[in-house]
């Protein structure tokens, strides 16, 4: 199946706490909330949401990135997943404050 829109949710997890790992603040968390706000909206087209491993920015998770723009959101909590649907997904207007910016 081709999918319009694809949801990657970093949900790696390391085994020491060296640094920040997205699957231990909640990543699995995050799946959960996307899947079930796309679905409670009934979308007429085709989303994916699944964990990726790690995406290479651990010190700004929990990781969230969207294709086909390749946009990145960091620091995402259950609370944000909401607004990153309907603003992202629903209007294609990426959420300002949880985007990734060069000078993270």
């Amino acid at each position: 199946m081709i999918f319009d829109i694809h949801i990657f949710v970093c949900c790696n997890e390391r085994a020491r706490n060296e640094r920040q790992s997205c699957g231990n603040t909640h990543g699995l968390e995050l799946i959960a909330e996307f899947k079930k706000q796309i679905n409670d909206l009934k979308l007429g087209i085709k989303i994916r949401t699944n964990k990726s491993g790690c995406l290479g920015i651990c010190d700004f998770g929990p990781t969230v990135a969207v294709y086909p723009e390749g946009t990145f959101y960091v620091g995402v909590t259950k609370a944000d997943v909401a607004e990153i649907v309907q603003s992202h997904i629903l209007n294609n207007i990426p959420v300002e404050r949880l985007l990734l910016k060069e000078n993270s």
